[in-house]
């Protein structure tokens, strides 16, 4: 008796899932690889201009807005230098665990997640660069609209060249 009912509803489901894929329209999927193409081609534009800048001591504050544990978010300051980074710490100065910032570590890493998302054809990509130096300010990203909580909100504040 209850071997149809959970293959009832499993077929359901797979058919819900699909539904949002089946449903766009030409327009909209046209419209999501217009949006795709200019943000590649931001993030190579600033990409560029950051690597003309030959900046390898800076430090930045970073901000995560994820849907994560507190610690994991920052806000933390993350200090580089010779393009490594040498200090991860909280703003009262007590160091944080690295492992959480790792892939933010890093203004090239920051580049990264753009590109990733970029690749990935994230639902929605929204990046702010620094218009003089072209490191990310804001990046904002969600991979898919159909899954909740697993955006990424990252803030970039306080640049400073060492």
């Amino acid at each position: 008796m209850r071997l149809p009912i959970i293959i009832s509803a499993g077929l359901l489901l797979s058919l819900g899932l699909n539904i949002p894929a089946i449903s766009q329209t030409q327009v909209q999927i046209a419209q999501a690889q217009t949006n795709n193409n200019l943000n590649l081609r931001r993030l190579k534009f600033n990409r560029n201009l950051w690597n003309q800048q030959n900046i390898y001591n800076y430090q930045y504050t970073l901000s995560n807005g994820c849907f994560c544990i507190p610690e994991a978010r920052g806000p933390v300051v993350i200090k580089v230098r010779n393009g490594q980074t040498i200090s991860i710490t909280l703003a009262d100065g007590q160091p944080a665990n690295p492992e959480f910032f790792q892939k933010y570590n890093t203004i090239p890493k920051l580049f990264d997640v753009i590109q990733d998302a970029i690749e990935r054809k994230a639902s929605s990509l929204n990046v702010q660069y620094n218009h003089k130096l072209g490191y990310p300010m804001q990046i904002n990203i969600d991979y898919s609209s159909q899954i909740a909580d697993e955006e990424l909100y990252l803030t970039i504040e306080n640049f400073k060249k060492l």
